[in-house]
């Protein structure tokens, strides 16, 4: 008989949350007992999970000793409250908040790094990272043996679906106001998001970079295993729904074979490569998929060792959902 294993989702009822019920269906995880979890103002819906709706509880009375595996699908402070209840009651914690230091929840990424899973011992807790991480670390992993990356540049052009069901309603209501032409007043974010791109996606330190652009940088540090990589990340708000577009520009320590990266990025299995002539697009490919995209792979104009990448992902399936279900995956097959 195959063992099942009883499972929370925190968040449940956010667009993260409900896409990985979702794919805990779609995938047919070993669920034994599933409970949704979100704050008080969402509990009391109903979510369908195999034929069955269930009803989403208040994570405030939840007892997590009746669970063996807890995904965090909610922001900071939610991880922060809980994660030590559902540590001390021996449950295997997956946080997609990155709200833990890398020293208790080290950031995994099943096609990247998954080794890192056998240095650790249960209670498992373990950080799915940000999803233009995750889309990086795909590609370059997959070209780790042609290139070794000196130097990293990362431009992020991310979905307004990155700051949850608000982003996504934010952009709907402001593109709706423009096309009536009615005065348009900004809410959640602090310009106008519908037709135009922000260069900053949250605020500012006291030498300019935003709490993303860090996170970015030190996760594709710790997932490439490149602690002295330079990184640079620019992360930008643009006016699209769902799918995150990123530009690479790298400098390798040699001269970069482009033909070869070619080969290697289309031989892989875990990412789509797109042939010259042609490019991914979020809403065109991305969207809905759980493969990375990349495309216009090309040197550079005057310097060999430069190599340049176009990286689509779906932000909330493949770079968060898909992520986490994956890393459980991992687990109750070789760990728990």
């Amino acid at each position: 008989m195959t063992r099942t294993f009883d499972i929370a989702v925190i968040g449940a009822t956010g667009s993260v949350g409900e896409t990985l019920v979702q794919l805990l269906e779609e995938r047919d995880f070993p669920v034994g007992n599933l409970h949704l979890l979100a704050s008080g103002e969402s509990a009391g819906r109903a979510l369908s999970f195999k034929g069955k709706n269930l009803r989403v509880r208040t994570l405030e009375s939840f007892d997590f000793a009746s669970v063996n595996l807890v995904f965090f699908a909610a922001n900071e402070a939610v991880t922060r409250t809980y994660a030590d209840q559902v540590h001390a009651a021996g449950c295997t914690l997956i946080d997609l908040a990155a709200a833990l230091p890398a020293e208790q929840a080290p950031r995994v990424v099943p096609e990247v790094n998954p080794e890192l899973l056998k240095t650790l011992s249960a209670p498992y807790r373990l950080t799915s990272p940000s999803a233009p991480s995750i889309a990086v670390a795909v590609v370059l992993a997959a070209v780790r043996e042609q290139i070794k990356v000196r130097r990293l540049a990362v431009t992020a052009c991310l979905a307004v679906s990155s700051r949850g069901r608000e982003g996504v309603s934010e952009l709907a209501r402001q593109t709706a106001e423009l096309l009536n032409a009615r005065p348009l007043e900004p809410r959640l974010f602090d310009q106008q998001i519908a037709f135009n791109l922000l260069a900053q996606v949250d605020a500012p330190d006291s030498s300019g970079h935003g709490a993303l652009e860090r996170r970015l940088a030190s996760e594709l540090k710790a997932l490439l295993a490149a602690p002295d990589l330079k990184v640079s990340a620019t992360c930008v708000q643009a006016p699209v729904f769902f799918g995150d577009s990123i530009s690479v520009s790298l400098q390798a320590e040699d001269a970069v074979e482009v033909a070869a990266v070619c080969a290697a990025l289309q031989g892989s299995t875990v990412l789509e490569y797109i042939e010259p002539g042609d490019y991914p697009t979020a809403v065109g490919d991305a969207v809905g998929q759980d493969v990375v995209y990349v495309g216009r792979v090309r040197g550079g104009l005057d310097d060999p060792t430069e190599l340049n990448l176009w990286i689509t992902s779906d932000n909330v399936r493949k770079g968060a959902a898909l992520n986490a279900v994956q890393l459980a995956e991992l687990l109750i097959k070789h760990y728990l």
